[in-house]
């Protein structure tokens, strides 16, 4: 079983969301690099300095020894950068162990002064409850054999908090996506400033990117006079007419009776199928009558316009296009006086085939 102190981190934990001695740390772990940041810094600048101003000279001439040459002729200390690295080593560690001491008397006393309860009462973490415990029942002597906490039921409830967590972030993101898009659409129906105008050697692609604005911008459609007699301006941009638009009217109405459509279509949808009609009705006798009234309609509208233009209709209007149409007795007194031209054809021929034997003999 867990002590007090235990139970007091667990609670503090749970609070923030994350444990105390984490916070001690990150301050710890920012100083350290700080100072690694400090020490590196000084190392490069040791490093770049000349021996002969670090005091390498004069102690070469105290100990009477003599400096090398490089190929310029300048003096060279072998032992100056071990000496450098060494020097730089030791400061580091100094500055480590001030840091570690003083921290650790700030750990301490931050652990037992600010991220903690209050002191002078035992067992406080017992009698503390957070605000996502409320209306949570702990009192465990009221639970029965079959409705105690088993390993299955907390996996279950931890699964669901972790869909629920998964659900809400995706309907977060949900959120800033509409709030984007509505945003995109409101600036669409603002009216675009203009455009201060600029000395251009090019003013077909200047007026060409101004009308690309204006497409662009649907303003006209509250913006404008007729819009606002139509009750259409926005609420910037109130119209004293919108409050009695007929439009506005209409629409507020319209939008107003679609729940009552909607159900009336809900409640219609289970007698479509009964009051349908039959798939084959062209032979039944309702579909012949509707036809023959149909034939009847037709011709008498077709008779009067075709008496309108002169065309006698005594005999029906069955292939009556245009003119007058061509009765029996016509036919047969054609087919007459064609048979006769082709007798008198054939009688011209024999009398000339006559007289041409005559001349012969």
């Amino acid at each position: 079983m867990a002590n007090s102190q235990q139970q007091e981190n667990m609670l503090l934990t749970e609070h923030f969301s994350w444990p105390p001695i984490s916070l001690i740390d990150d301050i710890i772990n920012a100083v350290n690099e700080v100072l690694y940041r400090c020490t590196d810094t000084f190392e490069t600048g040791i490093s770049g300095a000349p021996p002969h101003l670090l005091g390498f000279a004069d102690r070469y001439a105290a100990e009477k020894r003599t400096p090398e040459k490089d190929e310029d002729g300048n003096d060279v200390y072998p032992d100056a950068a071990l000496e450098i690295e060494e020097g730089v080593l030791k400061l580091e560690t100094l500055m480590e162990n001030a840091v570690d001491k003083n921290f650790d008397k700030l750990e301490i006393w931050t652990l037992r002064n600010v991220l903690c309860l209050p002191r002078g009462e035992e067992e406080l973490a017992n009698w503390v409850r957070l605000g996502h415990y409320a209306g949570v029942d702990t009192d465990r002597s009221r639970e029965v054999a079959g409705e105690r906490w088993t390993p299955e039921k907390l996996y279950a409830l931890r699964r669901k908090l972790v869909e629920t967590q998964k659900l809400h972030g995706a309907l977060v993101a949900e959120a800033a996506r509409n709030a984007a898009q509505i945003a995109q659409l409101k600036a669409l129906l603002q009216p675009q400033p203009e455009p201060p105008k600029r000395e251009s050697t090019s003013p077909a692609k200047q007026n060409g990117t101004n009308d690309a604005a204006k497409a662009a911008s649907l303003s006209f459609l509250t913006h404008t006079p007729a819009a606002q007699a139509l009750g259409l301006a926005t609420a910037t941009a109130p119209s004293a007419s919108s409050a009695a638009s007929p439009l506005a009217t209409h629409a507020s109405f319209t939008t107003s009776q679609l729940p009552h459509l909607r159900e009336l279509l809900a409640a219609l949808r289970p007698h479509l199928a009964a009051t349908a009609l039959p798939p084959n009705t062209r032979n039944s006798p309702e579909s012949a009558d509707a036809s023959r009234e149909r034939k009847l309609y037709l011709e008498s509208q077709s008779k009067r316009i075709l008496e309108r233009r002169g065309v006698d209709t005594t005999e029906g209007v069955e292939g009556k296009v245009e003119g007058g149409r061509v009765r029996a007795e016509e036919v047969r007194g054609l087919e007459g006086i064609v048979e006769a031209l082709g007798r008198g054809r054939g009688s011209d021929g024999n009398e000339a085939g006559r007289g041409e034997e005559m001349d012969t003999s």
